[in-house]
């Protein structure tokens, strides 16, 4: 009985060892958040970014200043002109929130990245749903300092004038794109997403083309609505495979997110302008160990 008991007590115990240590979040109110202001931002692609005739931040990238630098206060001023067809905006949707106040924060545990967005649900336009199965959806990219503007435009670098829903796209199949983008050259944005309507989660990347799987970071990401506010989180591993960005305490990188709010699709989403992301380190947003 004693010698029974024993041995079920060890197989008890390598069983125990074996079994994968599940990821803890950190505890979200000792970590500070980060207000960052989501826009629409109308049909302003890169193109338009950078050309100087149009785009007056065009000689302010070229000297190395980011649009964050110039615009991170502006951003709901922004917005509202392209939501209300101000500007850029040639189909605007009466009703549409100009811009999504959002605070962000991010901590690590020496094996993961855990990031936490949370807002106030504002009012919805009540026009088509776009995406009927998902009243919101929230995908954030991360970039290895890689690509030449990504330190400056953030994720704009893979929104085009030529990508589907784009009003002088030809191809409605053309998604997001970086420039000469390659897996193989590290030329490449690790993306992550979220959606509502089934809480469905995708660990992709956007180097040619957009794809929305391959990834093998992404280990959980949870989203709830209580009362008007939504919470967002993502628990992602410091390390990866093909298409994700590896990370590394005092690593930085570029960092950008959006939402897809009121069942929105394509382009008609909000956005943040390009910020980064620090393991340990200073930086815009700071994912410090727990």
């Amino acid at each position: 009985m004693n010698k029974l008991y024993t041995l079920g007590a060890i197989a008890a115990a390598v069983a125990a060892i074996s079994l994968p240590v599940l990821a803890a979040p950190p505890d979200w109110g000792k970590v500070p958040a980060k207000t960052i202001t989501v826009f629409y931002p109308g049909a302003s692609p890169i193109e338009w970014i950078t050309k100087g005739s149009e785009h007056g931040g065009a000689r302010a990238m070229r000297k190395g200043e980011s649009c964050a630098s110039c615009h991170h206060d502006e951003a709901a001023d922004m917005g509202k002109k392209m939501a209300t067809g101000q500007k850029l905006e040639p189909k605007p949707i009466k009703g549409k929130a100009a811009a999504i106040p959002v605070q962000v924060q991010a901590a690590n545990d020496g094996a993961n990245l855990y990031l936490r967005f949370s807002w106030k649900q504002p009012a919805g336009s009540g026009g088509d749903k776009m995406d009927k199965d998902n009243p919101v959806k929230l995908a954030f990219m991360l970039e290895d300092n890689k690509i030449p503007g990504a330190n400056l435009s953030g994720c704009w670098e893979t929104c085009h004038a030529d990508a589907r829903t784009m009003p002088d796209a030809k191809d409605d199949k053309k998604t997001k794109y970086v420039k000469d983008g390659a897996l193989a050259g590290g030329k490449f944005y690790d993306l992550v997403q979220w959606t509502s309507g089934k809480g469905a989660k995708f660990d992709g990347h956007v180097a040619d083309k957009r794809v929305m799987e391959g990834g093998k970071a992404l280990v959980d990401a949870k989203g709830e609505k209580k009362g008007d506010e939504w919470v967002v989180t993502f628990t992602r591993k410091l390390a990866g495979g093909e298409g994700d960005v590896a990370l590394a305490s005092g690593k930085t990188v570029n960092f950008g997110f959006a939402i897809h709010d009121d069942h929105a699709a394509g382009r008609y989403h909000h956005v943040s302008l390009g910020y980064t992301l620090g393991l340990d380190t200073k930086a815009d947003i700071s994912a410090n160990k727990q």
